[in-house]
């Protein structure tokens, strides 16, 4: 009896992951093809499957969110409506050498890296989701992380070349932020010191840049570079401040790969072909400020953004000084 039960499950987990199997090679075949249709004797063919596999493949999938076409004499298609999230779908977006793992939800995709490099793992990674239960910003603060609203990644690489510390890893992904958004869209995005980004007075994305050291060297082994950003968030938590949405028709796989493209674009360029782009999408350059540090405020005025990201400030009494990250806040006045 029991070895018949036994048999009988491991009959049934193999018959599930074979379906699974046979769905995943399906949706990857759609995607490489996405920009005509695939008739289902040669999807059949090509994955060595009947045409009765595919039939079902395609209904498990759109049943999932996926919008396929189904066109007698014609086979299927992916449309160019989709916004579903998958590895392969954002791989088949980069050229480069970079591993991109998917979680439908994780409770935030840089504690994930974190574990994943203490597991071992030392390429180049790109973590995705569709949703953060436990999303993180800066100073301990929370990030809102919605299902399907937004893009939840975060970029792993040991250890950066051009981004050896947080600051300029922070800077350039603002600026890989930016310039993706550029690309895809017509909005205009700036950025606020250090690692929001803006649409007009409303910020859209927020970066959280975290380094792992090897405690015998205290060299930087890892940057961790985590980017959030609301794509359709409407409702926001009342403690979410000055919170807003791109609010352009843009898919996130297509917005993650542009912004992972840059960044890696970025990695392997010098510091100075990205920092000048950093200083003409600032937001904050000659406003009047206070910021503030362990809990003081202090009132300055913005001058510029240094070579190493640093935020130059002008003081009451007329004396400058330079802000780096760290615990540091800055508020308009």
């Amino acid at each position: 009896m029991h070895l018949l039960a036994g048999n009988t499950l491991a009959g049934f987990c193999f018959e599930k992951e074979h379906k699974m199997a046979t769905k995943d090679n399906v949706l990857k075949t759609l995607i490489s093809s996405s920009d005509k249709y695939i008739n289902g004797e040669e999807l059949a063919k090509t994955l060595g499957i009947s045409r009765a596999a595919v039939w079902k493949a395609v209904k498990s999938l759109q049943k999932e969110g996926y919008t396929i076409d189904a066109v007698t004499n014609k086979g299927y298609r992916l449309t160019d409506d989709n916004d579903i999230l998958n590895a392969e779908l954002v791989k088949s977006k980069l050229d480069e050498d970079i591993e991109v793992i998917y979680y439908p939800t994780i409770d935030s995709t840089n504690t994930q890296a974190k574990r994943l490099i203490n597991e071992g793992k030392t390429n180049t990674m790109l973590l995705i989701c569709d949703e953060q239960t436990n999303g993180r910003g800066r100073q301990g603060k929370s990030f809102y992380s919605p299902a399907l609203t937004g893009i939840y990644m975060t970029y792993v690489t040991h250890p950066m070349t051009a981004l050896q510390n947080a600051v300029t890893a922070t800077t350039a992904a603002a600026v890989a932020v930016c310039k993706a958004i550029e690309e895809l869209t017509d909005k205009k995005p700036k950025i606020k010191w250090v690692n929001d980004v803006y649409l007009g007075d409303k910020k859209i994305c927020g970066i959280l840049t975290e380094a792992v050291t090897d405690f015998e060297t205290q060299t930087v082994t890892s940057v961790i570079i985590g980017i959030g950003m609301n794509i359709k968030t409407i409702d926001f938590p009342s403690d979410v401040e000055n919170a807003a949405s791109l609010g352009a028709n843009i898919r996130r796989a297509d917005l993650i790969a542009a912004i992972a493209r840059e960044l890696h674009a970025i990695n392997n360029s010098k510091y100075n072909e990205f920092i000048d782009y950093y200083r003409t999408h600032s937001l904050i350059i000659g406003e009047k400020i206070n910021f503030i540090q362990n809990e003081r405020v202090t009132p300055a005025t913005t001058v510029a953004i240094d070579e190493t990201g640093g935020l130059v400030v002008e003081l009451e009494n007329g004396e400058q000084t330079v802000l780096r990250s760290g615990e540091i806040s800055i508020r308009k006045r």
